[in-house]
């Protein structure tokens, strides 16, 4: 993760090793796009620390990259706590 993405983050009071947590905690995806000719997930889902966060993020050079996380809201709250188990 570059600076930029940690100071992106932390912007959002996400820290890089929430958002690696959350990747590896099975998330729940919930969309997907391609903008500039880019894939870019969006997903929710827990830190080890028990945080419900929303992620985007993309793959760039073989590596999963951040693009930005916040809180999960309202709407990605309900959908991840709805996911099938």
């Amino acid at each position: 993760m570059d600076d930029e993405n940690k100071k992106h983050l932390g912007a959002h009071k996400v820290t890089p090793a929430e958002f690696e947590q959350l990747l590896n905690n099975g998330p729940v995806d919930l969309n997907f796009e391609r903008i500039d000719n880019e894939e870019r997930y969006r997903s929710a889902g827990l830190t080890n620390g028990g945080r419900l966060l929303w992620v985007a993020w993309t793959i760039r050079k073989g590596k999963i990259r951040a693009i930005t996380a916040f809180p999960a809201g309202v709407s990605d709250r309900k959908a991840f706590l709805e996911r099938p188990k």
